[in-house]
């Protein structure tokens, strides 16, 4: 059946669309009712319906015949270490801790966060949590202590499940300082602490609060799997906002389980058979569906990698992995690509590797820039796709999807809608816009399974936030367009829209133009304060290793090309060349951040910030350029 066909009847006939593809799921007792419309917005799918998240993941295989097959490789290019995994294994292993779990008291509904680095024993934790019905909350590893205690505190978190350290190239991350200080800072203090200690170092901990790993399981039993309803909650997932309080996305079990098994081989394109591999971390969106949960209810092999893309040791690291696990597919992010872009320009280290295996890669996170498309495309040689999604959606919104028929790339696009999504650009007033018009990127309600239905312990904050602005449908805070051909165009956040003598502007239109610069390794445009037009843009350029041409000819020849192709309503006259762009550890850059530094006004250090220092750095440039006056 062709794309058009199956999107038309995921939007007309969405609940016999979702019914079918629920047939795909194993249920203790299958839904009867499909979706409830009573309260809106707040829509619930699959309610009805009996499940287990780790039944569908790991015992569903296994008692298929398929319990030997590798479900899981961990590739740990920090400490050398690579180790795999069977279903039958990974079932074992989280079945134990399971019963360990509810050794500690933790039971159906309780809350417990995971706060791990990239190691088999996340994955663990996880499963297990999800085999008894408990709620986890993944913690990226090293969050700072004051954001790791507001996700306690709004989560009521009962326990704690992390590891003496996570690994950064050149340095070691205590974890057990930080988890003090955090339960110092809250309110609510959490019963226990599990701590799984990682061979080359060990953390001190306090006997009255803390407990090995492998202590727990000393006297724990395999445990079999909750009976849970469908619109029980898998997961809080916390967003990472730079103001104000995180938000509590909340995931429920079936609506998650059947979306993101369909989408492994509709968008994705994946077979059973294949090797799948999501660099990402598993305290992001990206890292819950699809290095742990969609691959696994797929019942194909996933990677878990502990590393960067540049650094441990070189920009080859992807390449290695690809090649040496036969990855069909990767998803990663634009910024990891042009991480290794940067290092190695001309692909010294990937011709060292055979990628015979290698089908598709697969990008976002942020947008990918036309450039960083076509230099990944040239390299590899495979089809390069940009999709777009978000944690609140914890699947694609708009993609190629490949496993049902595959469409032309228009660089700069996120593709076509996928199945299940009816989007529609909108005014401030509400009013759909014609193709090709930019506003403000809306999905007509109700969402598909597998989005949130609400936010932890926050509905009025879940309506305020995102159902308000435009009653009917679910606000993205993206802007961008629809073409002609159905094709989405995301141009930029909401936030990133800048008004130059009153025309809307979005920065990734002129970011597209200076990426196209044979020097500039990334970039990022930020709208700075302008008594005269309102705002101007202002380019940030990192370049590429080994570039020896004045900086000045550089920012010279951009200006120029943004003025030839965005024209001079742009009033793009400004850039300057830093040595790296602030970002978060997920990747994206902090364009609100900058925007503040170079209007001098007050901010907050973002809790995801990579690298806090990267700030100072930023701020000293803007003042030598004579951006910021102090």
């Amino acid at each position: 059946m062709s794309y058009k066909k199956i999107y038309e009847q995921s939007i007309k006939d969405k609940e016999n669309f979702w019914k079918k593809v629920s047939d795909d799921v194993f249920w203790y007792q299958k839904p009867e009712k499909i979706l409830n419309t009573e309260n809106p917005p707040f829509y619930k799918w699959f309610e009805d319906g009996v499940t287990n998240t780790c039944y569908n993941a790991l015992d569903f295989h296994v008692d298929r015949g398929l319990g030997e097959k590798i479900a899981l490789i961990w590739d740990s290019a920090i400490t050398n270490t690579k180790e795999k995994y069977t279903f039958n294994q990974l079932k074992e292993k989280v079945s134990l801790f399971a019963g360990a779990l509810k050794n500690q008291n933790i039971q159906k509904g309780d809350r417990v966060i995971i706060y791990m680095p990239m190691i088999p024993e996340a994955v663990i934790a996880m499963l297990a949590c999800a085999r008894i019905g408990a709620i986890h909350s993944v913690v990226f590893g090293g969050f700072a202590s004051n954001e790791l205690a507001n996700r306690i505190d709004d989560s009521k978190a009962k326990l704690i499940i992390s590891a003496s350290c996570g690994y950064e190239p050149g340095k070691t991350v205590e974890y057990k300082p930080l988890i003090n200080k955090a339960i110092e800072l809250a309110k609510h203090k959490p019963d226990r602490c599990i701590i799984f200690q990682r061979k080359n170092f060990k953390a001190k901990l306090d006997p009255k609060l803390d407990i090995e790993w492998d202590e727990v399981l000393k006297d724990a039993k395999p445990t079999e799997c909750e009976k849970m309803k469908g619109s029980d909650y898998a997961y809080i997932l916390y967003t990472s906002g730079t103001t104000g309080l995180p938000k509590g996305i909340v995931r429920d079990i079936g609506g998650h389980i059947v979306a993101l098994k369909w989408t492994m081989k509709n968008v994705y394109n994946i077979n059973p058979d294949d090797v799948w591999w999501s660099a990402s971390d598993i305290g992001w969106i990206v890292g819950h569906s699809y290095i742990v949960y969609g691959p696994l209810f797929y019942g194909c092999t996933t990677i878990l990698f502990e590393g960067k893309p540049v650094g441990t040791p070189d920009a080859g690291t992807f390449w290695r992995i690809v090649s040496e696990h036969k990855v069909k597919s990767l998803f990663t992010a634009p910024t990891a690509i042009r991480a290794i872009k940067k290092e190695d320009p001309n692909g010294e280290f990937f011709k060292k590797y055979d990628l015979s295996n290698f089908k598709c890669l697969f990008l976002a996170g942020e947008r990918a820039d036309p450039d960083t498309i076509k230099w990944a495309e040239k390299l590899l040689k495979v089809p390069v796709l940009d999709h777009w999604w978000q944690t609140e959606t914890s699947w694609a919104i708009s993609g190629n999807c490949t496993g049902i028929e595959s469409f032309p790339v228009k660089y700069g696009s996120a593709f076509k809608p996928v199945p299940g999504y009816n989007l529609k650009i909108l005014n401030n007033e509400g009013k759909e816009l014609e193709p090709g018009k930019m506003g403000d990127i809306v999905v007509k309600l109700p969402l598909p399974p597998g989005t949130f239905p609400t936010l932890w312990n926050a509905d009025e904050r879940y309506k305020l936030n995102y159902m308000t602005n435009y009653p009917g449908y679910y606000q993205t805070y993206d802007a961008g367009h629809i073409d002609e051909d159905g094709y989405v165009w995301i141009m930029s956040r909401t936030d990133d829209i800048i008004n130059v003598a009153g025309h809307r502007l979005s920065t990734g239109s002129i970011e597209e133009v200076l990426a196209e610069h044979k020097d500039v390794a990334e970039c990022a445009v930020i709208g700075i304060a302008d008594k005269l037009k309102g705002q101007l843009p202002i380019g940030l350029l990192a370049l590429k290793a080994g570039v020896t041409k004045d900086k000045k000819e550089i920012i010279s020849e951009c200006v120029a090309m943004v003025r030839e192709k965005v024209g001079p309503v742009a009033a793009f006259k400004t850039a300057i060349v830093v040595k790296r762009l602030p970002k978060t550890r997920s990747g994206k850059v902090l364009r609100g951040t900058v925007r503040k530094i170079a209007d001098n006004e007050t901010y907050k250090m973002p809790a995801t910030i990579d690298d806090p220092a990267i700030l100072d750095e930023i701020k000293k440039d803007l003042i030598d350029n004579n951006i910021l006056k102090l």
